[in-house]
């Protein structure tokens, strides 16, 4: 009738339904993932279900071949380098990926839980901030383990992800623009709510304090990661009285709306701009000039998602459950000595 279960107390799933006050029929629904019963029903279960420690056997999960992706949006160049690393270990592993597009940057959408409890995948990599405490609920109570990668908020400490260094990567982006001998130097980083784009700013300012140069608030910019982004805001910026002699892209995408805006506007980079971008996409080696930027390691940073997810649902648990991976600098033609 249900689905086989574990749990450390001597409670009887017919109890359990009593205790819900729903039938022994709705408990097996909601155990087996089925859409058919109301949220406020499936919330009260799953409760009940974590508080008498249920959960679907091991065995059945590891049935499935599916890996799960999960994005909120699948328009960029970013996300093809998560999707490459995901479908690596995939590949590795004799299973399939399937792409989801769900929700907001900071969690997927009511839909997805309800598809996701029908498909039932081995393991689900996120890109989001966190997930709600009730989905987080509903996989675990089906042995559907997950992992959040390059989380743009701070996720919960129980929460597996995989992340890289972007405070250092935000540091020695402006140190070597430093070194270069820029002092007016400009950031145009991500949407102000998210976790990565506040720590490559901090990483910014940081360099500049420890360089002794002030920090002119009025150069310091949010965009939203995409080419529009960074193109509005460099337009702003490069027509100031006092414009900036380098600007720190907080993605490649951005970079390259700067260096759209400096053609506009007839500045040569880097001769009169020198230009940093961020995640060192195969786009930043195509461009003209090619991108000095910081190298995110996105495809081995969902390698290590999807690996984890695997050894999570073999019933592993990693001493660690946040892994961060180093960023590194790699230096093109957008990058050269202050002209001043």
């Amino acid at each position: 009738m249900s689905s086989p279960v574990s749990s450390d107390a001597r409670v009887t799933l017919a109890q359990l339904a009593e205790e819900a006050g729903v039938s022994l029929s709705t408990i097996s629904k909601v155990l087996n993932g089925r859409s058919d019963v109301s949220r406020k029903t499936r919330s009260k279960v799953e409760e009940l279900l974590e508080e008498h420690g249920y959960k679907r056997r091991k065995t059945t999960a590891s049935k499935s071949a599916l890996l799960e992706l999960v994005f909120h949006e699948l328009e960029s160049a970013w996300a093809l380098e998560i999707i490459r690393g995901v479908e690596n270990v995939a590949k590795a592993n004799g299973m399939s990926v399937i792409l989801t597009e769900s929700g907001t940057r900071h969690a997927p959408g009511t839909d997805w839980i309800e598809g996701v409890m029908a498909r039932r995948p081995a393991g689900v990599v996120l890109v989001f901030s966190d997930l709600p405490q009730e989905y987080r609920q509903q996989l675990d109570a089906r042995s559907i383990p997950f992992v959040i990668i390059d989380p743009a908020g701070d996720p919960a400490p129980d929460v597996p992800s995989v992340g890289s260094a972007n405070w250092a990567g935000g540091m020695m982006a402006t140190r070597h623009l430093i070194e270069l001998g820029h002092t007016r130097i400009a950031a145009i980083s991500g949407p102000e709510d998210m976790m990565c784009s506040l720590a490559r700013i901090d990483g910014y300012s940081s360099a500049l304090n420890t360089a002794g140069i002030p920090i002119d608030r009025s150069l310091i910019r949010y965009g939203d990661f995409h080419v529009d982004g960074g193109r509005k805001h460099a337009l702003e910026l490069l027509q100031r009285e006092q414009r900036p002699t380098a600007i720190f892209a907080g993605s490649d995408l951005q970079a390259l709306g700067v260096l759209d805006a400096a053609r506009q506007l007839g500045i040569s980079v880097p001769a009169q701009l020198s230009i940093v971008g961020y995640d060192d996409l195969q786009v930043a080696r195509w461009s003209s000039p090619a991108l000095t930027t910081v190298h995110q390691p996105l495809i081995e940073m969902a390698e290590e998602a999807a690996r984890m997810v695997l050894r999570l649902r073999e019933g592993e648990r990693p001493n660690n459950l946040r892994l961060d991976l180093a960023t590194s600098l790699v230096v093109r033609q957008s990058t050269a000595i202050c002209p001043d």
